[in-house]
């Protein structure tokens, strides 16, 4: 069964995905000033690069939009053009466009610029094809694409949707045609429709949110579905924090995963790809090599699927199994590779087994991975190691705070203590990191030293506690 956790904070948006209670999915959405994956954008051509077959496109922002030129292709500059952003900026590179846009629903897409209707290759029903196809009428210069879970669902269903998304595409072009400047035309709440989407299906038993809006929004999304239970969290503690995954999400900067058979995988970032090395460490029974090696890569393909959704990892990924001569064997092993990532929604390419029994998997980029929100590159070494986000301390130190208000306390005065490394950028905005632990109406102590890996939150109960610290009392002169 599938359950959703939708936590929103001022600038953050952030949602897990738990498959059986196994945590198998992390989305996660900052607030800042630059386009997203899925918005649609009226923009216009700004320049025009043959020699590299290139065209950029203002949509609204600094950094200019850039989209692949083809054959086909008829923009001039200074053309209005409607797009839809299909990768987020990265370094010093714009959003990736397309001006091939589409309008996804829970059931289908409409595609302008092309007509007819086609099936999701997962639907093999030849006679529910046939059904569709005589009981929807084209569109006139829209495609209609019929997604899997289509079959779950009447067609009158299907037609509703389809006149919904009409509307709504009328409505893109219109102001599209009609708007003087760049904008963006479509794409609200982006991240948490789309993970509704691909999400919400017969197995989906749950969704927990923390405010009222996304009850709304979310209960009006799944007006006509029965059995989904929409949950307000109401504790003080952070959603995530109270359920768990804020625990999970930290170990998976651990690069180490022990497998149930005694063996582990080793998943390592280099400048060009992820390495992933399998290692049958303590599964080294009386069986025969060959038998260990298949038992252990077996298990590690099934959770290195799970591993490259989870911690959102693209680009080239590059797993080393362990040895195994047997074809029949490897053939296996990538069935389950395969089959892990079967539900992935990013495009993902699995390359056959090498003599040196590698496996290439390529995996479209989509998002920033899981350490790009909470790691930062360490200024002690020189930028050669990575150190946790203070944003994401913070958030940690704010959840401990939450938790103490939680059960009751009326406990006012933490001592904490953070790493050294941490001093010199807290000390510099001493204010905003004290809002941000929820601290601007509490006695923070706050004490910087090198022997503590990250942080410490102690809440102060008795006074000799309070006598102790008290050198370390941030003072209402700091604060503001």
């Amino acid at each position: 069964m599938k359950e959703l956790f939708i936590e929103r904070r001022e600038k953050l948006l952030r949602i897990a995905l738990k498959e059986n209670n196994l945590l198998s999915e992390c989305f996660i959405e900052e607030e800042r000033d630059e386009p997203l994956p899925g918005e649609i954008y009226k923009g216009v051509v700004k320049n025009i690069i043959p020699a590299i077959k290139c065209l950029f496109v203002d949509i609204g922002y600094e950094k200019q939009g850039y989209m692949t030129l083809s054959n086909n292709n008829k923009l001039k500059k200074g053309d209005d053009v409607i797009v839809e952003v299909i990768k987020e900026q990265f370094g010093d590179k714009g959003a990736k466009i397309t001006n091939k846009y589409t309008l996804p629903g829970r059931y289908v897409v409409l595609t302008p610029g092309k007509e007819g209707i086609i099936f999701s290759k997962k639907i093999s029903d030849k006679d529910l094809i046939k059904t569709i196809k005589s009981s929807i009428d084209p569109i006139g210069g829209i495609e209609i694409t019929i997604r899997t879970n289509a079959q779950f669902v009447s067609v009158e269903t299907l037609k509703n949707e389809i006149n919904e998304l009409e509307d709504k595409l009328y409505n893109i072009e219109r102001e599209g045609k009609y708007s003087l400047k760049p904008k963006r035309l479509y794409g609200e709440n982006s991240l948490i429709h789309k993970v509704l989407r691909d999400n919400i299906s017969e197995d989906t038993s749950r969704i927990y949110v923390d405010n009222e809006n996304d009850y709304s929004m979310i209960s009006n999304y799944l007006a006509k579905d029965e059995g989904i239970d929409i949950v307000i969290h109401t504790e003080k503690r952070s959603l995530f924090d109270f359920y768990g995954i804020e625990k999970e999400i930290l170990a998976l900067r651990k690069n180490k995963i022990n497998l149930k058979c005694g063996g582990n995988i080793i998943i390592e970032k280099t400048e060009a790809m992820y390495v992933i090395d399998v290692n049958s460490s303590k599964n080294i029974t009386g069986k025969n090599a060959e038998k260990n090696a298949e038992e252990t890569n077996i298990e590690a393909a099934e959770e290195i699927g799970r591993q490259i959704r989870l911690r959102n990892l693209s680009g080239i990924i590059l797993v080393d199994f362990i040895d195994m001569k047997n074809d029949s064997n490897k053939k296996k092993v990538s069935a389950f590779l395969k089959k892990s990532l079967e539900n992935d929604k990013r495009k993902s390419i699995i390359y056959p087994f090498t003599e040196l029994n590698l496996v290439q998997i390529a995996r479209r980029r989509r998002g920033k991975s899981i350490y790009e929100y909470i790691e930062e590159k360490c200024s002690t070494c020189n930028g050669t190691g990575e150190k946790l986000k203070l944003s994401y301390i913070s958030l940690l130190i704010k959840n401990e705070i939450l938790k103490v208000e939680g059960e009751g306390s009326s406990i006012n005065d933490f001592y904490i203590e953070i790493n050294k490394e941490y001093e010199k950028d807290i000390k510099e905005n001493l204010f905003y990191f004290l809002k941000e632990i929820d601290g601007i109406d509490k006695k923070i102590y706050l004490n910087f030293i090198d022997s503590i890996e990250y942080y410490k939150v102690e809440p102060l109960i008795f006074k000799n506690q309070i006598e102790n610290v008290k050198q370390y009392i941030v003072t209402n002169i700091e604060k503001y």
